[in-house]
């Protein structure tokens, strides 16, 4: 069973629009590309202020992440 992302989670949560997700992404791209230190997806969230990082800890817990 392949392993769920990330963005996908979160919006599947609720904690989320799509709309919100492809921001995120976008962001997260324009910095890869500009910048040399990668940030996540999820710390990116919480910055445009539409995840807490406890809605963060919860989905990386239903991936089966720690944080």
């Amino acid at each position: 069973m392949p392993v769920k992302r990330f963005g996908f989670m979160a919006v599947e949560m609720g904690f989320i629009t799509l709309d919100q997700i492809i921001e995120a992404m976008k962001i997260q791209i324009r910095e890869d590309l500009e910048k040399p230190k990668h940030r996540l997806i999820g710390e990116i969230l919480v910055d445009l202020g539409y995840m807490n990082p406890s809605q963060v800890d919860e989905v990386l817990k239903a991936m089966g992440i720690s944080s």
